[in-house]
């Protein structure tokens, strides 16, 4: 009796025109707290640096070989993680990034001198770096098109809301415990929650669609997800077929994305470059103007919670008008802001306030375009190709970070009009490389 015909099932029109159940809602946010920790993580170093400055009798410019080294982690660990969440799963690659980057925070705590924090900088930016393109890909995996912008800002979003909260933890442990203990903290919780994320963050569909003798697993989990599929459903991912023959770099560097992969290279690279002038050297520069800790702090976790709304508010311009508009929107006016900080007399006590609602403002409009290009570059990319995609792109950020992470002291150095002068030109750069890019994701004004 011959065996009825396999059902074969297309992945991409099921997820991508699919409804947002309730389900893949908490995965994305299942991935988005880890990015809560590595938020915290990546900017725990620019709350120290001033403490540690003293413990060690170090000056600021010893601290740029330490930062560069941390990035350059970022941007190994971004490319090998990009690689490893195409090859191997976005799910096991974020766990074993969560575990690398929380166990090396732990270790920092007991470091005792530069050359231990430089090695143990490294490991905690590998961690860092990779886990932030497995989240994106995972959360944009699990989302239909439309909502493809929110739930990919959903995770995003995290990485200032890790910076707010660290920002807020720093101000009250650094001057009565001090950094080890802020490090110690920092490290144990992302160790404890990779244990809840091995036991219940699943993998990502399209992933799962890529490989047959996964079929049974990706039926399961499309199940869990509302859809009805039945058992030896064969699948599909229509899409993503005519790239299967190319390797991901060939893809990302092809003729089709070539002038999309390099508008966004450079849009990473000078928006990395202001971001991690803020992240490694705000609280310095504040520092050294003459505000103590906990006000250098504050400065640096308003920058953060300015970029919670901004982010939230660019999810919802994108989710409606498309990206275009609004990332290049949010380019000028991030350099605007920037330029206009300048104007406040940063010795002036009665100015602080001011200047650290001004950071807060240039926080919103930074964050927005730098969540906004992941989501970007989440849609640029087809499926075998996405984390390493988005990976690449980070990585080239990471390359601006390190450099920020030289020009940083110097400029602090010259004085804070200059850093100010900085930050409005990185932006204005990140704007002119967004003009490039001709691969936008549309609006969906109805839902």
């Amino acid at each position: 009796m011959a065996q009825a015909p396999r059902t074969t099932l297309d992945v991409s029109a099921l997820l991508d025109h699919g409804s947002w159940s309730s389900y893949p809602r908490a995965i994305t946010l299942l991935a988005a707290l880890a990015v809560i920790f590595d938020g915290f993580d990546i900017q725990i170093l620019g709350f120290a640096i001033p403490s540690i400055l003293r413990e060690w009798n170090l000056t600021r410019g010893d601290f740029a070989p330490v930062l560069a080294i941390g990035l350059a982690g970022m941007t190994l660990g971004s490319v090998l993680a990009g690689y490893c969440g195409d090859r191997f799963g976005r799910r096991v690659t974020l766990i074993a990034c969560v575990l690398l980057f929380g166990g090396a925070t732990i270790a920092t705590a007991v470091c005792r001198n530069l050359t231990e924090l430089t090695i143990l900088r490294f490991l905690t930016g590998m961690g860092a770096g990779g886990a932030l393109p497995n989240v994106g890909a995972l959360a944009a995996e699990f989302a239909p098109l439309r909502r493809r912008p929110v739930a990919v800002t959903l995770t995003m979003i995290c990485v200032p809301l890790g910076g707010m909260g660290g920002g807020l933890l720093a101000a009250r442990i650094l001057p009565t415990f001090g950094w080890r203990t802020l490090y110690a903290v920092g490290g144990g919780a992302p160790v404890l929650f990779a244990l809840i994320l091995w036991w219940t963050l699943p993998e990502s569909p399209r992933f799962l669609a890529r490989h047959p003798r996964r079929w049974p697993d990706l039926t399961r989990l499309l199940r869990r997800m509302g859809h009805a599929v039945e058992d030896g459903t064969a699948f599909e991912d229509r899409v993503e077929q005519r790239a299967e023959s190319q390797t991901a770099l060939k893809i990302i560097l092809g003729r089709e994305h070539l002038r999309d992969t390099a508008g966004l290279w450079i849009a990473f690279f000078a928006c990395m470059h202001g971001i991690y002038l803020v992240f490694g050297w705000l609280p310095a520069m504040l520092s050294a103007q003459g505000m103590g800790l906990a006000a250098s702090s504050s400065g640096l976790a308003a920058y953060n919670f300015g970029g919670v709304f901004g982010i939230l508010l660019w999810a919802a311009a994108a989710t409606f008008f498309g990206s275009r508009a609004p990332l290049l929107a949010a380019a000028l006016a991030a350099a605007g802001s920037a330029f206009a900080i300048q104007f406040a007399p940063l010795r002036s006590a009665e100015s602080q306030p001011l200047l650290i609602a001004g950071f807060g403002l240039h926080g919103l409009f930074v964050n927005a375009l730098q969540t906004t290009m992941y989501v970007l570059a989440a849609h640029v990319y087809p499926t075998k190709t996405r984390a390493s995609g988005v990976a690449f792109a980070a990585a080239v950020g990471r390359v601006g970070a390190m450099v920020s992470s030289f020009t940083g002291a110097a400029i602090i150095q010259s004085g804070g009009s200059n850093y100010l002068r900085v930050l409005a030109i990185s932006m204005f750069c990140a704007f002119l490389g967004l003009l490039l890019v001709s691969t936008h994701f549309p609006g969906h004004r109805r839902q």
